[in-house]
């Protein structure tokens, strides 16, 4: 059967799902979308997301692909048919024919994670509990940078991934640094970019740097355990709450299908 593949752009707060994967009888990002989507088009619907993000997790700029049947042409009014019958917690922004080669996930060459963090003695606004972790104590955020620095490059994450069977825990962390939010004195956001984010990686990440950053572990603590190669027990996985996936970059059309190749065969070396 001839098939067409369409890329989707989509944001979603995490609170109320048990994160991106369908699971039988949990309310999921993936499990919402298919449905409805299978509604609409009146086929079997299968996503491929960039980032599969844990229950809780947030996200601004999540990307997946599907393959449809090649008769099957997306409506202009898709859009805001799904606005209407999709929940108010996931919006899908764009449907558009991908280029060929592009795969969601095999093809991202980045992806951009942020997390939100309030030192207020109240804990965050109102309108930003959903999404912003309460630390009612003072950090040094100095402190937290020089750590993070360290830790930049391609290493064996294992200290801070929870282990999934057949899944490689190295990855290159290309960007790491903590900020005063504009406009927000009381709240600090730890941005963090990798090729790709092994299971609780960024939130281990961000528990480490916070025990740093009040003093309770010294700079050179987080980089030091990236040679434990194991599950580190030290570690804080910080809640979800405060986490949001923020962008995925790709390849220029011409190279995605080899970046899609390249990247399976790295994943299947482990």
């Amino acid at each position: 059967m001839s098939v067409r593949r369409f890329r989707l752009d989509l944001a979603y707060d995490g609170t109320d799902f048990s994160g991106w994967a369908r699971q039988p009888g949990l309310r999921t990002v993936q499990g919402v979308l298919e449905d409805t989507l299978a509604t609409i088009w009146r086929v079997p619907v299968a996503l491929t997301v960039a980032g599969r993000t844990d229950a809780g997790v947030h996200a601004d700029a999540q990307v997946c692909h599907v393959d449809l049947p090649a008769e099957i042409e997306p409506h202009p009014g898709l859009i805001g048919r799904l606005a209407r019958m999709l929940p108010p917690d996931v919006r899908v922004r764009a449907v558009t024919p991908a280029p060929e080669g592009f795969d969601a996930r095999f093809s991202a060459m980045r992806r951009h994670y942020a997390y939100r963090v309030s030192t207020a003695p109240w804990g965050p606004e109102p309108l930003r509990a959903r999404d912003t972790l309460r630390w009612p104590r003072p950090l040094d955020v100095d402190a937290m940078n020089a750590a993070g620095a360290a830790m930049l490059g391609e290493h064996d994450f294992a200290a801070y991934c929870r282990p999934r069977a057949g899944a490689t825990t190295v990855r290159e962390l290309q960007h790491l640094r903590w900020d005063a939010e504009p406009g927000e004195p009381d709240v600090l956001v730890a941005r963090l970019s990798a090729d790709a984010f092994c299971h609780s990686m960024v939130r281990s990440v961000v528990g480490a740097l916070l025990a740093v950053g009040e003093g309770r572990r010294p700079v050179e603590w987080p980089a030091a355990l990236l040679a434990a190669r194991a599950r580190s027990s030290e570690v804080t996985v910080v809640a979800a709450r405060g986490l949001r996936l923020t962008g995925v970059d790709y390849p220029d059309a011409a190279d995605l299908a080899d970046r899609a190749a390249r990247t399976r065969r790295r994943r299947d070396e482990v």
